[in-house]
């Protein structure tokens, strides 16, 4: 069997392996594309758009009015024949073409024909689920806040995204007290804090002074927590944070520096709160796993991919620390995910899932399954989320990621290190078992 013939043969097989897609921002109000903003202004989108000289670097709104809608794609237009070569853009085009039967350039002259032509499938209730079908996706995981009314219960599953205590904001020392304090304020989970945050923030009826105040806000953040709806909680762990063991006493100096606090006084913020609220969850380490994205830190727009070598010990001390709570990472630094198999290898709490963010490229995917492939056992790490916004994208990453690992396994089959047979058990026990046994997502 030639080289082509044989990847072609394990992405045939692959095809029939039932995906679970365990970590989007799926909203049930939406599921599928609104319009083509939802597809061409993806935020991946926006950023190799940024790289050819749009000016508009921000995401778009998450409920965008038909003028900001129009004027960004009327903006951005112009710019994306300098983006056919990268990856995020052949995604755009698997989604027009396979999605809506589209194979034209777009142009001023007519995205307001395939515009239409997308607003016309997204009024069918069934549409979502036919692209799920065609993506191969069984189920998709997403927060809690965009389940809504529960209409789409039958095919996400939920995750808490609430309050992110170990996440760094572009210029905000306190941001880990605000971030506890904001949630402190609620009545229950509500949607997160957005990760450009800057400066600006609501004013909060309840403000956190005392040593006190953090502990019964982290027993409230706890309490609320809906155990048996959600599968776990996303967090961040920030690379710019210097985690260590913290005393209540430095704790107490640190909040009285809250008015003009320094990154050492945001260290102890974030180590303290981390440290009593994994003490309070591992409690109900049966009832939920604790996953967290690495190695993506704000820049004024977006993220960049950045970690420091220090900080994967920082976190696996954190981790041996609580060995009654199941971890899980969503790496974004491809140099470092050698690292973080040995220790996947050497802690037992802790699996490795996906390709986040700024991993989410052919070439980093391809070496970061490699790695795992030879380092990690098979029901130690989950080998597909799409981080997608609308069902169209899960459609593009599903296809993206099968490629990607026939061309990977493919590989391993040719030096005899797999049988073709033995290369499909290993893709379905990472895309299909080990969600189910890591996370209990059900299919």
């Amino acid at each position: 069997m030639s080289e082509r013939s044989l990847v072609t043969s394990i992405e045939e097989g692959l095809a029939t392996i039932p995906l679970l897609d365990i970590h989007t921002h799926l909203d049930a109000s939406h599921l599928a594309a609104r319009g083509l903003h939802d597809i061409a202004l993806y935020h991946m989108v926006i950023s190799d758009l940024v790289t050819a000289g749009c000016p508009s670097r921000g995401r778009m709104s998450e409920e965008p009015d038909e003028a900001e809608a129009t004027g960004r794609l009327i903006e951005a237009i112009p710019y994306f024949k300098h983006i056919q070569n990268t990856s995020i853009a052949w995604g755009v085009r698997v989604i027009l073409r396979d999605l809506y039967g589209w194979v034209d350039p777009i142009t001023l002259d007519n995205w307001r024909t395939l515009d239409a032509i997308i607003r016309e499938k997204a009024s069918d209730s069934e549409w979502p689920r036919q692209i799920l079908k065609l993506a191969g996706v069984q189920r998709a995981g997403t927060e809690l806040w965009r389940r809504h009314d529960g209409r789409y219960d039958d095919i996400l599953r939920y995750a808490l995204e609430w309050a992110f205590f170990t996440r760094a904001q572009w210029g905000v020392n306190d941001i880990p007290l605000f971030e506890l304090e904001n949630a402190w304020n609620q009545p229950g989970p509500g949607a997160p804090l957005p990760v450009t945050m800057g400066a600006g923030r609501p004013k909060l009826a309840r403000t956190l002074k005392t040593i006190d105040d953090v502990h019964a806000a982290i027993a409230y953040y706890v309490s609320k927590i809906p155990y048996g709806q959600v599968l776990s909680t996303a967090q961040h762990i920030s690379t710019d944070i210097r985690f260590r063991e913290v005393s209540a006493a430095d704790m107490a100096t640190a909040l009285t520096h809250r008015d003009n606090p320094s990154e050492a006084d945001r260290d102890i913020y974030s180590s303290y709160i981390n440290e009593v609220f994994l003490t309070e969850l591992e409690k109900h380490g049966d009832d939920i796993v604790y996953q967290f994205s690495f190695g993506a830190e704000p820049l004024p727009y977006e993220t960049g991919s950045k970690l420091r070598q220090d900080s994967i010990f920082d976190v696996a001390a954190i981790i041996a620390r609580h060995p009654g709570l199941r971890f899980q990472v969503f790496l974004s630094s491809e140099h470092a995910n050698q690292s973080m198999c040995t220790l996947a290898r050497e802690l037992p709490n802790l699996s490795l899932a996906g390709y986040w963010w700024h991993n989410f490229f052919p070439g980093a995917m391809r070496k970061v399954m490699s790695e795992r492939l030879d380092m990690v056992a098979t029901n130690k790490q989950i080998g597909f989320f799409s981080d997608a916004y609308c069902v169209d994208w899960t459609y593009a990453k599903a296809l993206i990621v099968r490629k990607q690992l026939a061309e990977v396994l493919s590989q391993k089959v040719s030096q005899g290190q797999y049988t073709i047979d033995e290369a499909l058990t290993i893709a379905r026990a990472i895309l299909n078992e080990s969600p189910q046994s890591l996370l209990g997502f059900r299919p």
